[in-house]
């Protein structure tokens, strides 16, 4: 989550270059600081509260952001993007600013261990849309792991056997919104530089928020300005270290580390917003990851570059 989405896909490193690099203790060493970084931007988006309505601390989190940006202005100025290049990029923003609206106002309504492993959701989506938009096969083992993951969701949600709230549904369309928006930034991603495609998608992000900050407008005290700074901070910290443990190990090595992130959730839900261990979500969590980690592991066998190699928090 960024100065905005500082994805960066595993197929974007050059592969020579972390062959030199490679070092799986380094890769899950950054990836645990990722991991810490983004239960961090959780932890903080659910001590804001609900005072400030979703829409509006989405769009002061990107606004904020963008001082991230500073850096990146020379290359954005030098760019030069063709009509179907801004359609894809205005596109994604728009995909993406309901995304993260809908992620603001799940973390006000459900707990932080249920908002993490659904965020596991989000690279099963990622396979099955490219198997529709790029054509991708869909072998029977994938299938067969995908379908674990829904399990895995249904565990978690247990509908029928308790009463769902708007936050879980949020959930379900955050992640199938992210999944959009990474395959826009895996094709934008192949014709310009990531440097460009984060940048623009915190300018469209922050655009199109606006309005939908505007309509609700509350103004925000000195205090949660400064959570939403620290937000912004530890999204970009995250992603950034994110991509140090891509270029130090092979994300069928980082990947299993991602279940920290659960774990961390869980803790923090019941040490400082007395949120009780659910082992339902716990379980559902492990088996939506399992399916994400043999997905993973059969891409990078087939060497197939499309599903996002951990589940991510974009906001």
């Amino acid at each position: 989550m960024h100065a905005a989405d500082m994805l960066v896909p595993a197929g974007e490193h050059d592969m020579s270059a972390c062959m030199e690099t490679a070092s799986p203790g380094r890769g899950i060493f950054w990836m645990i600081v990722s991991g810490l970084c983004f239960v961090g931007v959780t932890a903080l988006v659910k001590l804001l509260g609900g005072r400030i309505p979703a829409a509006e601390s989405a769009f002061l989190r990107y606004l904020i952001g963008l001082v991230f940006l500073l850096p990146m202005v020379r290359s954005l100025a030098r760019t030069r993007l063709t009509a179907r290049q801004w359609r894809l990029c205005s596109l994604r923003g728009v995909v993406h600013t309901v995304g993260v609206a809908l992620w603001f106002y799940a973390m006000t309504r459900i707990p932080i261990a249920e908002v993490t492993a659904m965020n596991y959701l989000n690279p099963v989506y990622v396979t099955i849309l490219a198997v529709v938009f790029l054509g991708e096969r869909l072998a029977v083992r994938r299938v067969m792991a995908i379908v674990a993951a829904l399990i895995g969701a249904l565990v978690i949600l247990r509908p029928g056997f308790r009463e769902l709230d708007p936050g879980h549904f949020a959930m379900l369309g955050t992640a199938l919104l992210f999944g959009v928006s990474y395959l826009l930034a895996k094709i934008l991603s192949d014709e310009v530089s990531a440097v460009v495609v984060v940048a623009l998608l915190s300018v469209t992000v922050t655009i199109g928020l606006a309005p939908l900050a505007l309509a609700v407008w509350v103004w925000p005290t000195a205090w949660e300005l400064t959570v939403l700074f620290f937000v912004a901070l530890f999204a970009t910290a995250g992603h950034y270290t994110m991509t140090l443990a891509f270029a130090s190990a092979p994300v069928t090595v980082t990947q299993p580390v991602t279940f920290l992130q659960l774990v961390w959730s869980v803790s923090l839900g019941a040490m400082f917003f007395a949120e009780p261990i659910d082992p339902w979500v716990i379980t559902g969590g492990v088996i939506i990851l399992s399916a994400v980690v043999f997905i993973t592991w059969r891409e990078a066998v087939l060497k197939r570059r499309v599903t996002p190699a951990i589940p991510e928090t974009k906001v």
